[in-house]
């Protein structure tokens, strides 16, 4: 839930922002020593004893920190009504909690713009230039899908396809401990037996549940996205397809591209019918290449303006400055927006002020 959402003054709201949290993700999960840096002055914090460990979370953070000090809910200001309105506010499904089992999350500021993640039963692209961290979301998107549904996932599997030989072991499961650690996090704010809903997963659960095929050649692809329909079907807890990247083999070696575009009709539609058939999100990754738009030579998505016509949603990764951004540039069901995000050691993540333009391994 966005911070700009919350039932509280605007003065309270315009400090949180300004501080750069926008999230009830992000306040729940910084210590109160972290949001005293974030402000011009001290925090206070409080400990509202007549209220639940909700409110101790998302209300008391609003307040200046002081270790010496606590006080009432009159002294700081914040009336019964607008805690207890944070409060059922706090306890209704956020982006991270799906109980329909209609997306699979990435990260809070990512989600939000495609209105709780990436969206079964479709196909999305995402398409940038190298580095900007197409693979890691890819590798988060396999992670994630995974979170058990007591924790807001979808408790799936995923298939993995890559065409490029950029996958990588030791990331996934560097990405698969944080998430595990995220989910004990998240047991400690939000369940009031923690030691029921301790997470019994490791990160070598979640690698072996990740069904990895490398191909060479799009030979290869086309025949391994005939025989998805069958593997899928004994594999029912599959959630998530991901192509990285769809376009590499048919970048090369096509000197009838007549033909390309027939072999890359025919998989898309294949890949259309997998989502629909077992209700799963389908994410195909595609390069750049430069294109001749009044005058100069743009960046565009690879592979032409028909295969533009092939995904239900479109995302386009890019650089803004030192940040990376994400912007949905085609989608029947939501608006065009960008939201900023990072590639840390931990996986995908909101992103910072202290974002940097490295590179990661």
């Amino acid at each position: 839930m966005e911070v700009g959402m919350l039932p509280i003054s605007a003065s309270k709201r315009g400090k949180l922002l300004a501080a750069g949290y926008t999230t009830l993700d992000a306040i729940a999960r910084a210590s109160p020593t972290h949001l005293a840096r974030g402000f011009p002055f001290q925090f206070q914090f409080s400990t509202l004893l007549s209220f639940s460990n909700w409110v101790c979370i998302y209300v008391q953070k609003f307040l200046f920190f002081s270790p010496t000090h606590y006080l009432t809910l009159t002294d700081i200001d914040v009336s019964e009504s607008e805690a207890t309105e944070i409060l059922n506010l706090a306890s209704k499904p956020s982006a991270l909690e799906r109980p329909n089992g209609s997306h699979t999350a990435v990260v809070g500021d990512l989600d939000n713009i495609l209105g709780g993640g990436i969206k079964c039963k479709e196909v999305t692209e995402i398409g940038g230039v190298p580095g900007i961290g197409k693979t890691q979301i890819g590798i988060q998107l396999a992670v994630n899908v995974q979170i058990p549904q007591e924790y807001g996932g979808l408790g799936g599997k995923a298939i993995y396809i890559d065409t490029e030989g950029s996958f990588m072991v030791e990331r996934v499961l560097q990405i698969a401990e944080a998430c595990i650690e995220d989910m004990a996090e998240y047991s400690r704010h939000f369940h009031k037996d923690f030691q029921a809903c301790d997470v019994k997963m490791h990160p070598n659960n979640i690698l072996e549940n990740i069904f990895y095929f490398r191909v060479c050649s799009y030979t290869e692809q086309i025949a391994l996205i005939n025989y998805l329909d069958k593997f899928i079907t004994e594999n029912k807890d599959v959630k998530i397809l991901i192509v990285d990247s769809v376009t590499f083999h048919f970048r090369q070696d096509f000197d009838d591209m007549a033909l390309r575009t027939r072999l890359l009709s025919e998989m898309a539609l294949k890949l259309m019918k997998l989502a629909k058939k077992f209700r799963l999100a389908v994410v195909m990754f595609n390069q750049v290449t430069t294109k001749h738009i009044e005058g100069s030579f743009q960046l565009t998505l690879a592979l032409g303006d028909s295969w533009s016509h092939s995904c239900t949603n479109r995302i386009i990764l890019f650089w803004n400055g030192n940040e990376r951004h994400a912007f949905i540039d085609k989608s029947p069901s939501l608006k065009s927006a960008s939201a900023p995000y990072s590639v840390t050691t931990r996986g995908i993540r909101n992103s910072t002020s202290s974002c940097k333009r490295i590179k990661m391994m």
